[in-house]
């Protein structure tokens, strides 16, 4: 399952960067002759009530729901990666700093925070990179944190300490390595979240605006017409579920993995 989690996602970003280039069908064009025609050869995933192809619109929606989900979880796992280190390796008043302002976050229900801040603001694709990421970085953060708690407490972090190694160099040059496995499967993890919040907010029309797209908005723009025309909302809401399902696959075996090697020691 994991091979073809991974051939499945590579193919998907692959079509949705590449394709096209070979399907030139505009995603914006108009054809009053062609609304809500179901799939045909000629247009293989029909075409929506303004008569546009689906295909192509999910593939130029496609571009950007990867771009922010990718962006967004890779803005929020840096910060939760900077800030739990910071926590479980200087501990004391840094740590307790840090603790309440995870849990000042957690307070309040993601997705909630995600539609306070995004009602007060015009959206577009970086402030939703922006606003995905300050709201995405705490499961991440605490994940590091615990497990800063034990490498610090390990006998060579302690005799790096001793020898006055900066600290700079202890975490960039120890701490780094031995948190990648649980950076990547936060990682993974984050990037489906976000794809996830970024379409939950366009279906909500608080998200990508027309005549800019996402899988989310399309998703929108078919729940009007689903009673006669399926295939406006089933297929941009099929790509969110290959994507996010087989991201969530790849975490699952990354941490399956990583609980192995814990097992070992």
């Amino acid at each position: 399952m994991f091979r073809f989690s991974v051939y499945t996602l590579i193919s998907v970003i692959a079509l949705v960067f590449i394709l096209p280039f070979i399907y030139t069908v505009s995603p914006y064009e108009l054809n009053p002759d062609k609304i809500l025609q179901s799939p045909t050869l000629e247009h293989i995933f029909g075409t929506d009530r303004l008569g546009r192809d689906v295909l192509a619109r999910i593939l130029e929606g496609g571009q950007t729901s990867l771009i922010i989900g990718f962006l967004a979880a890779s803005i929020s796992s840096i910060i939760g990666l900077f800030i739990g280190i910071n926590a479980g390796y200087f501990k004391g008043k840094v740590d307790k700093s840090i603790t309440i302002i995870i849990d000042l976050f957690l307070t309040f229900p993601t997705f909630f925070l995600l539609l306070a801040l995004v009602s007060y603001i015009q959206a577009s694709a970086m402030i939703l990179i922006i606003v995905i990421s300050i709201t995405g970085w705490m499961g991440m953060a605490r994940l590091i944190r615990s497990e800063s708690f034990a490498i610090s407490n390990k006998p060579f972090i302690k005799i790096l300490n001793i020898s006055g190694v900066s600290k700079f160099k202890i975490i960039f040059k120890y701490f780094a390595p031995l948190l990648a496995p649980i950076f990547l499967i936060s990682f993974t993890f984050g990037v489906g979240g976000s794809i996830l919040a970024e379409s939950g907010l366009s279906f909500l029309g608080l998200g990508i605006n027309p005549p800019d797209m996402s899988w989310g908005s399309l998703l929108s723009d078919g729940k009007a017409v689903i009673d006669i025309a399926w295939w406006v909302s089933f297929f941009p809401g099929l790509m969110i579920f290959i994507i996010t399902f087989c991201l969530m696959q790849i975490s699952d075996f990354l941490q399956g993995k990583a609980n192995q090697k814990e097992m070992i020691k």
